[in-house]
């Protein structure tokens, strides 16, 4: 079966950046739904648009085509009075940019008094190379078209 919209792809990858440092790389397959679900890259689903099991890739993505340019304004400071304890560096929080909308934030450093939060994807501002092998490719259920994502194996159990 070649991927196509309203398929399920299975594959592997490993995400490096652009000097070839591992960033990432998958222990189990990771599945996801094709075709304009925003379940992964759209220059990931182009590349792989059309291709069966057995293809492999290497895609280098500019920012823009991976997690963006960073954004300075999602980067802040604020007191450590203002979090709850045992707040720590690699911890998220929920919270709102200045304009009022809900952001994920890293907490990426702890000094002092102060905790520096950073809204962007730790990968946003780089270029990144994400080496990708399919695995599997097979048409979706109905239940995963209909809730936008993949169930079972290696997708989203509810």
């Amino acid at each position: 079966m070649d991927i196509g919209k309203d398929t399920v792809v299975t594959l592997r990858y490993k995400v490096a950046d652009a000097q070839g440092k591992l960033l990432e790389q998958a222990k189990e397959p990771m599945a996801y739904l094709h075709g304009g679900y925003n379940n992964t890259l759209p220059k990931i689903e182009e590349a792989l648009e059309g291709k069966s099991a057995g293809f492999q890739t290497t895609l280098l993505l500019q920012p823009e085509d991976g997690f963006g340019l960073r954004d300075d304004n999602l980067a802040q400071t604020m007191p450590r009075r203002d979090f709850p304890a045992g707040v720590k560096v690699g911890g998220q929080l929920q919270g709102r940019t200045a304009d009022g909308r809900d952001q994920v934030f890293n907490v990426v450093k702890i000094k002092g008094d102060t905790v520096l939060l950073d809204g962007n994807h730790p990968w946003a501002g780089k270029v990144l190379r994400f080496s990708l092998n399919v695995t599997d490719v097979r048409a979706a259920l109905a239940e995963e078209l209909a809730h936008g994502h993949v169930h079972g194996a290696h997708g989203h159990n509810h």
